[in-house]
Formats: structure tokens, sequence, C-alpha cells
């Protein structure tokens, strides 16, 4: 078979690449290593991990705060069972979508490990034996990430594991031990958290979510410490072993003391890393970088053998979903000869815990490092009626702008709703808006989204009105 592009991985970089390809009139083909479309994100990773997320937060509220509410409630229990079955049944739902789209969109689809021949030949290695070449003029390498690992810390898959393991226990631990602060750690252990186990984070810098900014690391520490969160901080892991139920990981403390911490589950969440064995690089002259681990690409996202392109995880920045698809957007789009353009800067990451953490732009500690003159506004959800009306007032909106422009620079919330608040800070910063256009803007009442609007006016002369 001859294709205009094909397409290694169906995760989201990849198969979006491959729909836009499609709309854009060329002849696609997606190759795809396991049985189900979607990749990490929409099998074990950003979907499961929501829909646990969502159940859990269910069962916390049932148990903390509807009595509050005025809702009594009696023998409240956990069927983790049937919160894994709900889960498994969200990731089929989502999972046979794409298939549907494949379909809508005529894009061939090859279920096998895609290796490269040459630079227009793929090989597909099928998992049930046997093997197929295709050519194809172009190729899109999106084959994402896998859960980094510890030399010195051997993962099992019962007693120490991964985010993967961790989406499918037998039951709610009494004490999870998760390794590092970054994201997935600390949105699985909210999970279990608000299940009932008692959750410690063992982090090696100083803060948790290094990446945002300190202030947002500072408040969810606060929010997640009344969960039961412990936080030993600046610890260095030496070690896990496992005897019988219990995990013990040993540590070293900021004072060179040796700590050691005794759970019955141990996450270890210390990132990802690009996965890109049995591609086959080598036969057509691609080496790695950035220590052998991300795939070399130019600002069209080109590798150094032409028509060759890679996108997401296995390519330097973020690894997020969102950006691996406008990725995928990108090199379809310049394939077909148009002119596609991303800002990174402008790019979004989110926590999913609760409260929620957004952020966008420059963090202040980045304008600082940077020498740049900028003012600064935030507003409490405390201080929002919508907020006390849900019992959510825990966290703040956090407004950076140039201090002669009034350009909106960065943009951080930790509270209800962020992860989808953050979208008007995307858009206004998109089109260089000021902290003054937010401040005009008039914001319904009473909603989350007005705490944007106040620390915007917080940072405009300080006008913000209700604090």
């Amino acid at each position: 078979m001859q294709y205009d592009v094909t397409v290694i991985g169906s995760g989201p970089g990849g198969y979006v690449a491959a729909i836009r390809c499609a709309q854009l009139g060329l002849k696609t083909a997606m190759i795809e290593k396991y049985s189900t479309f979607g990749g990490t994100c929409l099998n074990v990773g950003c979907i499961p991990s929501k829909a646990l997320l969502d159940s859990s937060e269910h069962y916390y509220n049932a148990s903390h705060t509807f009595k509050t509410h005025g809702i009594n409630l009696n023998d409240l229990s956990v069927d983790i069972a049937q919160m894994i079955k709900r889960k498994n049944e969200v990731v089929e739902q989502t999972t046979g979508g794409i298939t549907f789209l494949m379909k809508k969109n005529k894009i061939t689809t090859y279920q096998g490990v895609g290796s490269f021949v040459d630079k227009n030949t793929i090989k597909v290695t099928k998992a049930e034996g046997g093997e197929e070449t295709i050519s194809t003029k172009n190729v899109i390498i999106a084959t994402g990430s896998k859960p980094t690992a510890l030399p010195f810390l051997p993962i099992d898959k019962k007693r120490i594991i991964t985010s993967t393991e961790a989406l499918n226990l037998p039951e709610v631990p009494k004490h999870l031990i998760v390794i590092g602060g970054g994201v997935i750690g600390l949105e699985l252990g909210s999970v279990y958290a608000r299940l009932g186990a008692k959750v410690t984070v063992v982090e090696f810098m100083d803060g948790i979510i290094g990446t945002m900014d300190k202030t947002m690391s500072k408040e969810l520490q606060k929010s997640l410490a009344k969960l039961g969160f412990e936080f030993l901080l600046s610890h260095k892991v030496t070690g896990a072993a496992v005897e019988g139920d219990k995990v013990t990981v040993t540590a070293d403390s900021p004072k060179g003391e040796k700590v050691s911490i005794e759970g019955d589950y141990c996450i270890v969440a210390v990132g990802r890393t690009a996965y890109t064995e049995g591609l086959g690089l080598e036969k057509v002259g691609i080496q790695l970088e950035e220590r052998g681990k991300k795939i070399p690409v130019n600002d069209h996202l080109e590798t150094p053998v032409k028509g060759i392109y890679a996108i997401g995880d296995v390519v330097r920045g973020a690894m997020l979903a969102h950006k691996a698809e406008e990725e995928g957007v990108f090199v379809a789009e310049t394939i077909a000869g148009q002119k596609p353009h991303i800002n990174y800067n402008l790019i979004p990451g989110v926590v999913y815990t609760w409260p929620e953490v957004a952020s966008v732009g420059f963090t202040e500690e980045q304008l600082k490092e940077q020498g740049r003159k900028y003012k600064t506004g935030s507003f409490p959800f405390k201080a929002s009626g919508r907020a006390r009306a849900s019992m959510d007032i825990d966290g703040l909106v956090k407004v950076l702008a140039d201090a002669q422009t009034d350009e909106l620079l960065g943009v951080h919330m930790i509270g209800p709703r962020a992860a989808d608040m953050i979208a008007e800070a995307v858009v206004a910063m998109e089109f260089r808006a000021s902290a003054e256009d937010i401040g005009r803007i008039c914001h319904a009442h009473p909603t989350f989204t007005e705490a944007f609007k106040e620390a915007a006016l917080a940072a405009t002369d300080n006008r913000a009105l209700h604090i």
C-alpha cells in the first residue's frame, strides 16, 4: 500500500494528526501496537484517572460535606470494584470513539509494531505473528511515553507500582506512599486519600508541582494536607523493599538522616520517558538527543530526515495530551503546504486535584529570572459568593501583567473548576489582552470566573472590588 502519510502511534497526538491529514485529502494510515486506540491518555492516563477522580470526589463529598448541605446518608461505603468497572466502561466508550473516527475519516489502521525499513517504508510486526510493509511519502512519529523507572527501585506491579497499576488496585490502601510530588502522583494520591487512605508523598525538590508557580505549589500543599496528605519534601529516595503485604521506602532527609516509611502500596511517579524503542530510528539515521531520550526536530517538527516528523512526548516540551494534539494538527497542515502556528508559551497546564490547579504563561519565578518588570494581582476564592455557596473556598487566582503595557504575562489558578476557567486566560493571552481588558469584561454573577476578573482588577492599580 502507498500512503501520503503514515502515523505511528494512536494517542491524542497520533490520532488527531491522522484525522487532520485525512481532512486535508491526504491518504492516511495509522499504526498502533495495542488492541485499542488512544495511547496512554485514553487507556491508562488522562481519561481513566479522571473517571476515578470524579468517583472519589463524589464519595468524599457524600461523607464530608453532604450533612452540611442538609443531606443525611447512612451506611456509606466504597465499592472499589464497581468504581473501577465504571472507569473501564468510560475508557471503552472513549477508545471506541476513536475507532469510529478512523472509519469516518477513511483512515487505514494497522495493529502491530511500526518500524522503519527506510524513510519511505514501514514494517508492521503483528502481535499474533507475521509482518507486512507499507510505502509512505511522510511519517509522523507519535509513540508517546512510558512511566520513568528508578534503576535502584524495582517495580513488581503488585506493591511497588506505576500509575498504570494504580488505576486497578483491588482495595483502598491503608497507607499509600507516593514517590514524586508531580501531577500524576498527586492526582492518584487524591483518589485514594478521598477514599480513606493515608497518603505520604516523598519528593526530592523543596515543593510539589515544581514546574508551576510557587504560589500554586504552596496553596495546593495546604489543601491536600486537609485531605490527610503527609509531605516529605527535599527527601532523596534510596530504595524500597516488599515483605508480604508491606512496602518499606527508605530515603535521606534534608539533614542527611535515614528515613523509613512503611505502607501497603507505593506508586513510583517520578515522571515519564519518551517511548522510542523498536522504531528502528538507526535505519534512517535519526539519533536521539536530551541524553538519548528525545527525537530531534526543527521548528516544523521535522526530524533531520526529510519527510519524517515527530510530535508529542517523544519531542521537546511539556508531556501533555493537548500539546500533542496541537502538534498533530500543526504537522498535518505543514505537510499539506499550509503555514500553521503554535505558541508554546500559551499551552495551559492543569492538575486535576481538588481544588484544581491551572496555569498558562510565565510564572512569577520565570519573570524574576528574566529581569522583567511586572505587577501582580490576586483574589481568593473565600471572597467569592459562588465558591462559598458550593463550599469550595480554598485557593486563589493570580494574575501577572507587564508593568508598563499591562499585557497579561501569566495567569495561575487554584480553585474550583480551574481546569475549565483557564481557557478564558488562554484566549485573552492569544489576543494579547491586558489585565484591564479582563477587568472591564462583564462576568456573570455568581460564577467562579469572577475571581479572574477580580484578580485582573487587583493587578490594575489595586482595583479589586470585593476584597
